[in-house]
Protein backbone atom coordinates (compact mmCIF):
# COMPACT_ATOMS: atom_id res chain seq x y z
CA UNK A 1 0.00 0.00 0.00
CA UNK A 2 1.42 3.25 -1.00
CA UNK A 3 2.39 5.91 2.12
CA UNK A 4 -0.73 7.97 2.76
CA UNK A 5 -1.39 11.29 1.93
CA UNK A 6 0.21 13.64 3.97
CA UNK A 7 -2.70 16.46 4.08
CA UNK A 8 -5.08 13.64 4.55
CA UNK A 9 -3.33 12.92 7.87
CA UNK A 10 -3.38 16.15 9.08
CA UNK A 11 -6.68 16.80 8.05
CA UNK A 12 -8.04 13.44 10.10
CA UNK A 13 -5.61 14.89 13.10
CA UNK A 14 -7.21 18.09 13.26
CA UNK A 15 -10.61 17.04 13.12
CA UNK A 16 -10.45 14.27 15.55
CA UNK A 17 -8.93 16.91 18.24
CA UNK A 18 -11.24 19.25 17.38
CA UNK A 19 -14.42 16.98 18.50
CA UNK A 20 -12.46 16.10 21.55
CA UNK A 21 -12.11 19.74 22.36
CA UNK A 22 -16.12 19.61 22.51
CA UNK A 23 -17.20 18.07 25.50
CA UNK A 24 -19.90 15.31 25.26
CA UNK A 25 -20.42 13.77 28.56
CA UNK A 26 -23.63 11.97 28.06
CA UNK A 27 -26.52 13.86 28.67
CA UNK A 28 -24.62 17.12 27.27
CA UNK A 29 -24.41 16.33 23.57
CA UNK A 30 -25.98 19.63 22.38
CA UNK A 31 -22.52 21.27 21.42
CA UNK A 32 -21.10 18.60 19.51
CA UNK A 33 -23.94 18.07 18.03
CA UNK A 34 -24.65 21.60 16.31
CA UNK A 35 -20.73 21.27 15.14
CA UNK A 36 -21.45 17.75 13.34
CA UNK A 37 -24.87 19.63 11.96
CA UNK A 38 -22.77 22.56 10.86
CA UNK A 39 -19.95 20.43 8.94
CA UNK A 40 -22.93 18.44 7.42
CA UNK A 41 -24.73 21.38 6.19
CA UNK A 42 -21.57 23.02 4.62
CA UNK A 43 -21.35 20.13 2.48
CA UNK A 44 -23.26 20.51 -0.93
CA UNK A 45 -25.58 17.77 -1.89
CA UNK A 46 -25.70 15.92 1.46
CA UNK A 47 -29.42 16.04 2.65
CA UNK A 48 -28.68 16.57 6.73
CA UNK A 49 -32.15 16.47 9.35
CA UNK A 50 -31.85 16.24 12.86
CA UNK A 51 -34.18 14.35 15.47
CA UNK A 52 -33.52 16.21 18.91
CA UNK A 53 -29.84 15.96 19.79
CA UNK A 54 -29.24 13.01 16.33
CA UNK A 55 -27.95 14.22 13.22
CA UNK A 56 -28.49 12.64 10.06
CA UNK A 57 -27.66 13.24 6.97
CA UNK A 58 -27.95 10.74 3.46
CA UNK A 59 -26.63 11.66 -0.23
CA UNK A 60 -28.65 10.74 -3.53
CA UNK A 61 -28.03 8.63 -6.25
CA UNK A 62 -28.75 4.80 -6.99
CA UNK A 63 -27.39 1.62 -5.46
CA UNK A 64 -27.68 0.18 -2.41
CA UNK A 65 -27.96 2.19 1.17
CA UNK A 66 -24.96 2.06 3.69
CA UNK A 67 -25.34 3.46 6.36
CA UNK A 68 -22.43 4.76 9.42
CA UNK A 69 -23.37 4.80 12.84
CA UNK A 70 -21.12 7.00 15.63
CA UNK A 71 -22.02 8.01 18.97
CA UNK A 72 -21.71 11.67 20.14
CA UNK A 73 -21.05 11.12 23.59
CA UNK A 74 -18.40 10.12 26.21
CA UNK A 75 -18.19 8.62 29.83
CA UNK A 76 -17.15 11.14 32.23
CA UNK A 77 -13.64 12.62 32.25
CA UNK A 78 -11.28 11.33 35.00
CA UNK A 79 -8.21 13.52 36.75
CA UNK A 80 -5.82 12.20 34.93
CA UNK A 81 -6.91 13.01 31.53
CA UNK A 82 -5.07 16.16 29.55
CA UNK A 83 -6.15 18.37 27.20
CA UNK A 84 -6.40 16.98 23.74
CA UNK A 85 -3.21 17.16 22.07
CA UNK A 86 -1.21 15.20 19.42
CA UNK A 87 2.05 13.42 20.39
CA UNK A 88 3.84 11.83 17.61
CA UNK A 89 1.05 8.92 16.62
CA UNK A 90 -0.70 9.51 19.38
CA UNK A 91 -3.92 12.00 19.30
CA UNK A 92 -4.97 12.58 22.86
CA UNK A 93 -8.49 13.19 24.30
CA UNK A 94 -11.49 12.36 26.32
CA UNK A 95 -13.41 9.86 23.58
CA UNK A 96 -10.38 9.90 21.29
CA UNK A 97 -10.61 6.10 20.58
CA UNK A 98 -14.30 6.09 21.46
CA UNK A 99 -15.23 7.18 19.26
CA UNK A 100 -14.49 10.66 18.26
CA UNK A 101 -11.82 9.19 15.69
CA UNK A 102 -14.39 7.66 14.28
CA UNK A 103 -16.38 10.40 14.05
CA UNK A 104 -13.59 12.42 11.67
CA UNK A 105 -13.47 9.58 9.55
CA UNK A 106 -17.40 9.29 9.03
CA UNK A 107 -17.11 13.56 8.30
CA UNK A 108 -14.62 13.32 5.67
CA UNK A 109 -15.95 10.44 3.83
CA UNK A 110 -19.09 12.35 3.95
CA UNK A 111 -17.30 15.47 2.08
CA UNK A 112 -15.72 13.22 -0.40
CA UNK A 113 -18.17 11.17 -1.15
CA UNK A 114 -21.18 13.11 -1.36
CA UNK A 115 -20.98 15.09 -4.96
CA UNK A 116 -18.79 12.06 -6.21
CA UNK A 117 -19.11 9.07 -8.39
CA UNK A 118 -19.78 6.32 -5.92
CA UNK A 119 -21.15 2.60 -6.36
CA UNK A 120 -23.86 3.23 -3.39
CA UNK A 121 -25.93 5.56 -1.93
CA UNK A 122 -24.20 6.71 1.68
CA UNK A 123 -25.80 7.67 5.06
CA UNK A 124 -24.36 9.36 8.45
CA UNK A 125 -26.34 9.09 11.95
CA UNK A 126 -24.50 10.72 14.55
CA UNK A 127 -26.69 9.77 18.21
CA UNK A 128 -26.39 10.61 21.68
CA UNK A 129 -26.60 9.00 25.10
CA UNK A 130 -24.89 5.49 23.58
CA UNK A 131 -22.75 5.42 27.11
CA UNK A 132 -25.70 5.51 29.43
CA UNK A 133 -28.74 3.18 29.96
CA UNK A 134 -30.46 1.12 26.79
CA UNK A 135 -33.70 3.15 26.77
CA UNK A 136 -31.94 6.64 26.64
CA UNK A 137 -29.72 6.13 23.66
CA UNK A 138 -30.98 8.31 20.88
CA UNK A 139 -30.38 5.22 18.36
CA UNK A 140 -33.36 3.86 19.48
CA UNK A 141 -35.87 6.87 18.79
CA UNK A 142 -33.83 7.69 15.18
CA UNK A 143 -34.68 4.16 13.85
CA UNK A 144 -38.33 4.53 15.26
CA UNK A 145 -38.87 7.74 13.44
CA UNK A 146 -36.86 7.71 10.28
CA UNK A 147 -37.96 5.15 8.08
CA UNK A 148 -35.32 5.60 5.04
CA UNK A 149 -32.53 4.26 7.45
CA UNK A 150 -34.31 0.62 7.15
CA UNK A 151 -33.67 0.39 3.66
CA UNK A 152 -29.58 0.17 4.28
CA UNK A 153 -28.16 -3.03 3.36
CA UNK A 154 -25.38 -2.73 5.50
CA UNK A 155 -25.06 -1.06 8.97
CA UNK A 156 -21.55 0.12 10.14
CA UNK A 157 -20.92 0.71 13.55
CA UNK A 158 -17.66 2.76 14.25
CA UNK A 159 -17.30 1.68 17.25
CA UNK A 160 -13.61 1.45 18.28
CA UNK A 161 -12.46 -2.40 16.82
CA UNK A 162 -8.43 -1.77 15.77
CA UNK A 163 -9.77 -1.35 12.33
CA UNK A 164 -11.30 -5.14 12.29
CA UNK A 165 -14.78 -5.98 11.03
CA UNK A 166 -16.32 -7.52 14.65
CA UNK A 167 -19.71 -9.40 14.04
CA UNK A 168 -22.28 -9.83 16.58
CA UNK A 169 -22.00 -8.62 20.09
CA UNK A 170 -22.96 -9.59 23.66
CA UNK A 171 -25.59 -8.74 25.51
CA UNK A 172 -25.58 -6.81 28.26
CA UNK A 173 -28.01 -6.71 31.74
CA UNK A 174 -27.31 -4.99 35.24
CA UNK A 175 -28.59 -6.33 38.53
CA UNK A 176 -29.08 -4.35 41.66
CA UNK A 177 -29.38 -7.24 43.91
CA UNK A 178 -29.82 -6.62 47.59
CA UNK A 179 -29.02 -8.54 51.00
CA UNK A 180 -31.24 -7.75 54.36
CA UNK A 181 -29.82 -7.94 57.89
CA UNK A 182 -30.60 -6.65 60.93
CA UNK A 183 -28.66 -3.68 62.41
CA UNK A 184 -27.06 -4.18 65.85
CA UNK A 185 -23.91 -3.07 67.46
CA UNK A 186 -21.00 -4.14 66.14
CA UNK A 187 -20.03 -5.03 69.64
CA UNK A 188 -22.59 -7.31 69.61
CA UNK A 189 -23.30 -8.78 66.90
CA UNK A 190 -25.25 -11.85 67.31
CA UNK A 191 -28.16 -9.42 68.24
CA UNK A 192 -28.30 -8.57 64.84
CA UNK A 193 -27.71 -10.15 61.34
CA UNK A 194 -24.81 -8.82 58.95
CA UNK A 195 -26.25 -7.82 55.68
CA UNK A 196 -22.94 -7.53 54.37
CA UNK A 197 -21.71 -11.06 55.50
CA UNK A 198 -24.86 -12.80 53.87
CA UNK A 199 -23.35 -12.17 50.54
CA UNK A 200 -20.53 -14.44 51.01
CA UNK A 201 -21.84 -17.62 49.61
CA UNK A 202 -23.23 -15.88 46.67
CA UNK A 203 -19.69 -14.19 45.51
CA UNK A 204 -18.19 -17.45 46.53
CA UNK A 205 -20.16 -18.90 43.66
CA UNK A 206 -19.50 -15.82 41.77
CA UNK A 207 -16.01 -15.70 42.00
CA UNK A 208 -15.77 -19.81 41.07
CA UNK A 209 -17.31 -19.22 38.08
CA UNK A 210 -15.05 -19.74 35.21
CA UNK A 211 -16.28 -17.38 31.79
CA UNK A 212 -18.21 -19.46 29.43
CA UNK A 213 -17.25 -20.15 25.79
CA UNK A 214 -20.01 -19.98 23.48
CA UNK A 215 -20.34 -20.48 19.49
CA UNK A 216 -22.87 -18.15 18.25
CA UNK A 217 -22.72 -18.23 13.98
CA UNK A 218 -19.32 -20.01 13.83
CA UNK A 219 -17.29 -17.54 16.64
CA UNK A 220 -16.78 -18.13 19.86
CA UNK A 221 -18.34 -15.43 22.97
CA UNK A 222 -17.39 -15.71 26.25
CA UNK A 223 -19.95 -15.24 28.80
CA UNK A 224 -19.03 -13.59 32.12
CA UNK A 225 -20.67 -12.03 35.08
CA UNK A 226 -19.03 -9.75 37.27
CA UNK A 227 -20.09 -7.60 40.60
CA UNK A 228 -19.18 -4.14 39.55
CA UNK A 229 -20.69 -2.12 42.56
CA UNK A 230 -21.21 -2.72 46.12
CA UNK A 231 -22.62 -0.54 48.50
CA UNK A 232 -23.71 -1.04 52.43
CA UNK A 233 -23.24 -0.21 55.99
CA UNK A 234 -23.95 3.38 57.99
CA UNK A 235 -21.56 3.62 60.52
CA UNK A 236 -18.12 1.68 61.41
CA UNK A 237 -19.44 0.48 64.69
CA UNK A 238 -23.28 -0.70 63.39
CA UNK A 239 -23.83 -4.37 61.91
CA UNK A 240 -25.16 -3.54 58.76
CA UNK A 241 -28.80 -4.29 57.63
CA UNK A 242 -28.66 -3.87 53.35
CA UNK A 243 -25.85 -4.44 50.91
CA UNK A 244 -26.10 -3.92 47.97
CA UNK A 245 -24.29 -5.46 44.54
CA UNK A 246 -24.02 -4.92 40.92
CA UNK A 247 -24.19 -7.58 38.65
CA UNK A 248 -23.11 -7.00 35.33
CA UNK A 249 -23.98 -9.97 33.23
CA UNK A 250 -22.55 -10.19 29.34
CA UNK A 251 -24.30 -13.27 27.19
CA UNK A 252 -23.87 -14.41 24.12
CA UNK A 253 -25.65 -13.75 21.29
CA UNK A 254 -28.71 -16.76 20.94
CA UNK A 255 -29.54 -16.00 24.74
CA UNK A 256 -32.65 -14.70 25.29
CA UNK A 257 -33.46 -11.93 27.64
CA UNK A 258 -35.59 -13.68 29.75
CA UNK A 259 -33.23 -16.53 29.93
CA UNK A 260 -30.21 -14.24 30.72
CA UNK A 261 -32.03 -12.85 33.92
CA UNK A 262 -32.97 -16.71 34.95
CA UNK A 263 -29.41 -16.61 34.65
CA UNK A 264 -28.78 -14.32 37.54
CA UNK A 265 -31.64 -15.29 39.27
CA UNK A 266 -30.04 -19.03 39.86
CA UNK A 267 -26.84 -17.41 41.03
CA UNK A 268 -28.41 -15.41 43.90
CA UNK A 269 -31.13 -17.79 44.97
CA UNK A 270 -33.37 -16.91 47.73
CA UNK A 271 -30.69 -15.26 49.18
CA UNK A 272 -31.31 -11.94 48.22
CA UNK A 273 -33.95 -9.72 46.09
CA UNK A 274 -32.68 -9.22 43.10
CA UNK A 275 -33.99 -5.67 40.36
CA UNK A 276 -33.24 -5.72 36.87
CA UNK A 277 -31.91 -2.25 36.27
CA UNK A 278 -30.88 -2.45 32.61
CA UNK A 279 -31.74 -4.94 29.77
CA UNK A 280 -29.30 -4.46 26.59
CA UNK A 281 -30.15 -7.49 24.38
CA UNK A 282 -26.96 -9.25 22.27
CA UNK A 283 -26.56 -8.79 18.45
CA UNK A 284 -26.84 -11.05 15.92
CA UNK A 285 -23.79 -12.63 14.24
CA UNK A 286 -24.02 -11.49 10.63
CA UNK A 287 -22.39 -13.21 8.08
CA UNK A 288 -24.44 -13.94 4.77
CA UNK A 289 -24.37 -10.33 3.62
CA UNK A 290 -22.83 -9.69 0.09
CA UNK A 291 -21.44 -6.22 1.22
CA UNK A 292 -20.11 -7.45 4.36
CA UNK A 293 -18.13 -10.05 1.55
CA UNK A 294 -17.54 -6.38 -0.49
CA UNK A 295 -16.12 -4.68 2.79
CA UNK A 296 -14.06 -7.69 3.73
CA UNK A 297 -12.75 -7.99 0.18
CA UNK A 298 -12.03 -4.14 -0.45
CA UNK A 299 -10.67 -3.48 3.02
CA UNK A 300 -8.73 -6.44 3.56
CA UNK A 301 -10.21 -6.33 7.26
CA UNK A 302 -9.90 -9.22 9.29
CA UNK A 303 -13.13 -10.55 10.56
CA UNK A 304 -13.85 -11.73 14.50
CA UNK A 305 -16.25 -11.50 17.03
CA UNK A 306 -17.46 -8.80 19.67
CA UNK A 307 -16.73 -9.48 23.03
CA UNK A 308 -18.58 -6.38 24.08
CA UNK A 309 -22.27 -4.93 23.69
CA UNK A 310 -22.47 -2.22 20.73
CA UNK A 311 -25.54 -1.15 19.03
CA UNK A 312 -25.29 -4.34 17.03
CA UNK A 313 -27.65 -5.36 19.01
CA UNK A 314 -30.14 -2.52 18.60
CA UNK A 315 -29.81 -2.63 15.04
CA UNK A 316 -30.76 -6.42 15.20
CA UNK A 317 -33.71 -5.80 16.90
CA UNK A 318 -34.78 -3.33 14.20
CA UNK A 319 -34.14 -5.96 11.43
CA UNK A 320 -30.93 -4.86 9.81
CA UNK A 321 -27.78 -6.54 9.36
CA UNK A 322 -25.28 -4.43 11.38
CA UNK A 323 -21.46 -4.99 11.97
CA UNK A 324 -18.82 -3.28 14.24
CA UNK A 325 -15.68 -1.46 12.37
CA UNK A 326 -14.16 1.70 13.73
CA UNK A 327 -10.22 3.14 13.49
CA UNK A 328 -10.46 3.53 17.51
CA UNK A 329 -8.17 1.31 19.73
CA UNK A 330 -10.49 -0.71 22.02
CA UNK A 331 -8.34 -1.04 24.54
CA UNK A 332 -8.23 2.77 24.99
CA UNK A 333 -12.06 2.91 25.30
CA UNK A 334 -12.49 4.34 28.79
CA UNK A 335 -9.41 4.88 30.20
CA UNK A 336 -7.52 7.81 31.62
CA UNK A 337 -5.34 9.64 29.22
CA UNK A 338 -7.21 7.73 26.42
CA UNK A 339 -5.91 8.52 22.86
CA UNK A 340 -5.97 7.27 19.30
CA UNK A 341 -3.42 6.08 17.04
CA UNK A 342 -3.41 8.72 14.14
CA UNK A 343 -2.13 5.27 11.50
CA UNK A 344 -5.13 3.33 12.36
CA UNK A 345 -7.68 6.63 12.12
CA UNK A 346 -5.74 7.05 8.16
CA UNK A 347 -6.16 3.64 8.20
CA UNK A 348 -9.84 2.80 9.27
CA UNK A 349 -10.49 6.24 6.45
CA UNK A 350 -8.80 4.20 3.51
CA UNK A 351 -10.19 0.96 4.17
CA UNK A 352 -14.15 2.61 4.06
CA UNK A 353 -12.96 4.98 1.13
CA UNK A 354 -11.75 1.70 -0.89
CA UNK A 355 -15.06 0.42 -0.03
CA UNK A 356 -16.94 3.27 -1.55
CA UNK A 357 -15.61 3.45 -4.39
CA UNK A 358 -16.72 2.46 -7.77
Amino acid sequence: MSAPDPELSERLANLTLELCKIPSVTGEEAAISADIEARLLAIPELEVSRLGPTVMAQTGGEGPLIVLYGHTDTVAPKAQDPEPHRDGDQLFGLGASDMKAGLAVMLLLAEKWSSKPRRCRLGLVFYDAEEGPWFESGLGPALAGTPWLHDAVLSICLEPSDNVVQVGCVGSLHATVTFRGQAAHSARPWQGRNAIQAAGPMLSRLAARAPTEVEAGGFVFREVMSATLAHGGIGRNVIPDSFELNLNYRFAPGRELDDAQAVVRELVADEADVRFTDLAPSGRVVTDNSELSRLLDSSGAALAPKQAWTDVARLSAAGLDGVNFGPGLAAQAHQAREYASLARVVEGYLMLDRYFSP
